[in-house]
């Protein structure tokens, strides 16, 4: 039953990080497309396909009594709210990444995420590190300096990418409500301000006299596309390792550098391939040293 369980959880956990590594190709279908908009039709529609989620799973009347309970937690409330604007930063840093040939960048980020993950839990949950964890973040910070100074333009995209998933991840860890509910809260909160948003826009390229457009299409899609690969996340990671989590989240950022370099041709230099190695390098020694602390404990 076990074996079952761990193969079932493999399975969505890589699902999950493939389609997010997939991403890309999706939003350049509307690169014509401002970010903003886009942002702002991505909360709407994931919000819209969350609740038609609830509803088709009878889940409606547990969803309400989760919300009422949120809302009468304020720590609860202002953690929701506050990753609410933390995944729309994320989002909205991501889409205009990939539209504006900086897929490599954006590959960076989601290379470094985890190790920012791994200072947050030893910092606000008080976790310990190891000599060899410890190595691991001196690595991966050089690779981010090298790559600073020998462009002379700091890695925002990449960092920004990589501190506002980091962080929105700490939010949810510490906001205890299940997957489908969270972020069906989470686009509920933030849908009015991209309503708002659209509403106060001179011209919006979505249209209704044209429904069926690819443009439409794309956008209205975004929000299966946004919500399918969270929840597929949430699903696998109850049934794996923490450690094979980190593991297999490699898998999205890999598959955004091939991308970046194979299909859209961005520039890959000799600075990139040295930061790249750094933090790879990183990767390994902390994924050695997070598989061997459980046989040190036995």
């Amino acid at each position: 039953m076990k074996s079952e369980s761990l193969k079932l959880g493999i399975f969505y956990t890589i699902s999950a990080y493939i389609l997010w590594g997939f991403l890309p190709i999706y939003w350049k279908l509307v690169d014509d497309v401002p970010a903003g908009e886009i942002l702002a039709h991505r909360i709407i529609w994931s919000f819209v396909f969350m609740v038609v989620l609830v509803l088709l799973t009878h889940n409606w009347s547990s969803f309400i009594q989760a919300s009422k309970q949120m809302f009468h937690n304020r720590k609860q409330l202002i953690g929701i709210t506050l990753a609410s604007i933390l995944i729309s930063i994320n989002w909205l840093t991501f889409i205009w990444a990939v539209n504006s040939e900086h897929v490599i960048q954006a590959s960076l980020g989601y290379y470094i995420n985890p190790l920012i993950s791994i200072l947050l839990g030893v910092i606000v949950m008080r976790e310990r590190l190891t000599r060899r964890q410890i190595l691991s973040f001196i690595l991966a910070a050089f690779g981010v300096l090298y790559l600073t100074f020998s462009f002379g333009v700091f890695p925002w995209i990449s960092l920004l990418l990589a501190i506002s998933f980091a962080f929105y991840g700490l939010l949810k860890k510490m906001v205890n409500v299940s997957a489908m509910f969270s972020l069906t809260i989470e686009t509920m909160i933030v849908t009015p301000i991209a309503f708002i948003y659209l509403l106060l826009l001179p011209e919006n390229i979505f249209s209704f006299t044209s429904p069926t457009s690819l443009t439409n299409v794309v956008l209205i899609g975004g929000g299966a596309v946004t919500a399918i690969p969270l929840l597929l996340f949430a699903v696998g990671a109850k049934h794996i390792p923490l450690t094979m989590i980190g593991f297999l989240q490699y898998i999205n950022p890999t598959i955004m550098l091939v991308l970046g370099v194979f299909l859209y041709d961005e520039t890959f230099t000799s600075a990139h391939l040295i930061a790249f190695l750094f933090i790879w390098s990183a990767l390994i020694i902390y994924m050695l040293a997070a598989y061997r602390r459980p046989v040190r404990n036995r």
